[in-house]
């Protein structure tokens, strides 16, 4: 029992940082939305208030990471052997959904914004508002990004490029801003229109990336696996290589030929060294099975079998 509490700890502690690295970026990402809100609907610049609501569903989203992170953090019971790591997929998913909805708001008030025709209040505050929120939403999409790299977590880096489309959306809002004052007020509508694709975008990134963990694909190359494993003494083949998983959680089975007199203590050691051996070439591999076969006859097999 102490031993499986010892290897949970690392991941309960890995947990403990994305969820510390949330709750920094929600105050930032909520400090930054209520700026653009207010200012944006106080002087009618649609740009920037739809600016604004993309940045307050960011902090939505931080609490979605930062739900998903505490029930992820969970260890292994009976009914989840495997863990719970794909909660923390499962609210990257969850992002971009949140991501979604507010493109089709966004697009929506677009199109109203050219039915009923206003002219927003431009002034030198606007710019330094936005130009100001902006420089934040740079600082806190590298601080997230890097650390999502460092602790491996698939959460942190869904929700950094979600922020990361903040920066985006506000250059285009400078745009808008600058075509306003200079006596062009349709273009605030229509950047609003392309900042909702560029949302668009984001989610479908995020979508598409968590869902190769929820659909078991493919994670790292069978070839290179086996390439390594051959390496291993011992090792005269292998097939049947499967992984799973995702950033952080890569699950790996494979099939290993040894030679068929082998003790039982020496196969089960060459299996120990297969695995060690991935581990340490994979820094995000968490498990590997390794099935043991009695090699055939020489030359009647190949060093990779299908």
């Amino acid at each position: 029992m102490r031993s499986g509490f010892r290897r949970c700890c690392p991941a309960i502690q890995r947990f403990k940082k994305v969820q510390r690295i949330l709750l920094i970026v929600l105050f930032l990402n909520l400090a930054v939305a209520f700026a653009k809100i207010i200012y944006g609907t106080l002087t009618s610049t649609l740009s920037m208030t739809a600016d604004g609501y993309h940045s307050l569903f960011d902090g939505v989203s931080n609490i979605v990471g930062l739900v998903g992170s505490f029930i992820a953090a969970r260890p292994p019971d009976k009914e989840h052997p495997y863990g719970h790591q794909k909660y923390e997929t499962i609210a990257s998913i969850f992002i971009a959904l949140l991501l979604l909805y507010v493109g089709v708001e966004i697009f929506r008030h677009a199109l109203d914004r050219f039915l009923i025709r206003s002219v927003p209040e431009v002034t030198a505050i606007s710019f330094l508002v936005i130009i100001g929120t902006m420089c934040i939403n740079y600082l806190v999409t590298r601080y997230e990004y890097r650390q999502g790299l460092a602790l491996r977590s698939q959460v942190l880096i869904a929700d950094s490029l979600h922020t990361k489309s903040d920066i985006y959306v506000s250059l285009s809002v400078i745009l808008s801003l600058a075509a306003v004052k200079l006596g062009f007020p349709l273009l605030d509508p229509l950047i609003a229109v392309l900042i909702s694709f560029l949302i668009f975008r984001a989610g479908f990134r995020i979508m598409k990336e968590s869902s190769k963990v929820l659909l078991d694909m493919s994670r790292l190359e069978e070839d290179e696996i086996c390439n390594l494993v051959l390496g291993v003494e011992g090792v005269l083949g292998c097939h049947k290589i499967r992984t799973r998983g995702g950033m952080g959680d890569i699950r790996i089975d494979m099939h290993v030929l040894v030679q068929a007199d082998l003790t039982l203590e020496e196969a089960h050691l060459i299996s120990h060294r297969v695995s060690k051996m991935l581990k340490a070439e994979y820094n995000d591999v968490t498990d590997v099975v390794v099935h043991l076969e009695p090699a055939l006859p020489q030359g009647s097999y190949s060093k990779k079998t299908t």
